[in-house]
């Protein structure tokens, strides 16, 4: 078991673990989505990248009951939350872009709003059609561009540029698809909003999750009053009735290896 991964993403994470579950709405939503999206098939040997505290996992595990389950993670602080709170698939510590698993060892792979923080996401692809046998059916949802909107515009408002991590877009992530070799069943994007008091509860449930961090290696550093001001001054220009908006456009996908 892989249990030295250490890069900011692994930290970000880990370091939201405990918090994860209680804040995890449009994640535990999202997932379900994914879940129904799923074609029928036979499942012996199933994996769910990224699994953070295994709540996957557990639905997997119910709706495959005979099957054996893999949950990979890049975070050990959440795969320890996952050992806890969940136990009875194999937990490993990973990364996505090169699985410690076999070729051909797995029926399905799903993998819900945790492909996003992958910067090589061909490599992620290649990899699945690496572990899928002939048949088997990869089944992930992510992130696209225009999530966080409305946190970004704000903060270019505070004259310190890009702040929030940039996010492929859908075209993008349709060209990565048909490159891949495996046939695509399912492409759409599905835009969900949330809604928050104000801006200090968007950044606090953002850490939370573990989605604060920056993959592209910006720091955000500290603002001062004055950017801090017109950052709250822009965000507030946005507000609608039930609240400050935070935008994620989600992206689902189901995938079959032809051969």
């Amino acid at each position: 078991m892989i249990e030295c991964i250490d890069n900011p993403v692994a930290r970000a994470f880990s370091a939201a673990a405990q918090s994860y579950d209680s804040q995890a709405v449009l994640q535990r939503e999202v997932g379900h989505e994914l879940l129904a999206l799923l074609p029928e098939q036979q499942v012996g040997h199933w994996l769910d990248l990224g699994c953070g505290t295994g709540y996957f996992c557990q639905q997997l595990q119910q709706r495959f009951a005979q099957a054996k389950g893999t949950g990979i993670d890049i975070a050990p602080g959440m795969l320890r939350q996952a050992r806890l709170l969940r136990p009875g698939p194999n937990y490993l510590c990973g990364d996505a872009a090169q699985l410690p698993l076999p070729g051909q060892s797995q029926q399905l792979v799903f993998s819900s709003l945790a492909l996003q923080w992958c910067t090589d996401f061909a490599a992620v692809l290649r990899e699945a059609e690496r572990v899928l046998t002939p048949g088997g059916v990869l089944a992930f949802s992510s992130l696209a561009e225009g999530t966080l909107l409305e946190l970004n515009r704000s903060w270019q408002a505070t004259g310190s540029g890009e702040r929030v991590n940039r996010f492929r877009s859908l075209d993008r992530y349709r060209q990565l698809c048909a490159a891949s070799g495996m046939q695509l069943l399912v492409l759409e994007c599905r835009p969900r909003v949330q809604h928050y008091p104000d801006v200090r509860a968007v950044t606090r449930h953002l850490r939370q999750i573990g989605a604060q961090h920056l993959q592209h290696g910006e720091r955000p550093g500290l603002l001062g009053r004055t950017a801090y001001q017109r950052l709250l001054a822009r965000y507030e220009q946005l507000r609608q009735p039930a609240g400050l908006p935070v935008t994620w456009q989600v992206v689902y996908a189901v995938l079959r290896k032809t051969k």
